[in-house]
C-alpha cells in the first residue's frame, strides 16, 4: 500500500509500505495491505511504519527514529488518517 504522511510545513513521507501502526484517540490500531476504508483522528503518540526498504528526503529524515532495517517510527501531537484504495494518508501536527 501507498502511505504518504504530510504535515503543515512539508511532506514528511510518501512511499511503499507494508503496515502501519497508529496512535488512535480510541486506541492505537495498525493498517495493513487492502484495508477496508478507515478515516479517523489520531492522538500524540508514535506511527510506526513497516517496510522493506526506507527513502526519506534529507530535510525531514530527522524526525524519523530507525527502530531496525524494516520499521521506522515518527512521534506526532496528533492528526487524522484516511485509508481508501489502499493508499493511507496522514495529516499530523
Amino acid at each position: 500500500m501507498i502511505l504518504e504522511i504530510v504535515s503543515p510545513e512539508s511532506k514528511l513521507f510518501q512511499g511503499e509500505v507494508t503496515s502501519v501502526s497508529l496512535p488512535g484517540v480510541a486506541g492505537s490500531f495498525q493498517v495493513l495491505n487492502h484495508h477496508a476504508p478507515i478515516v479517523s483522528t489520531l492522538k500524540e503518540g508514535v506511527i510506526k511504519i513497516g517496510a522493506t526498504s526506507f527513502k526519506f528526503d534529507k530535510e525531514v529524515a530527522e524526525k524519523f527514529t530507525k527502530v531496525n532495517e524494516q520499521l521506522y517510527s515518527l512521534k506526532i501531537a496528533s492528526g487524522t488518517i484516511e485509508m481508501k484504495d489502499n493508499k493511507v494518508i496522514v495529516l499530523v501536527d
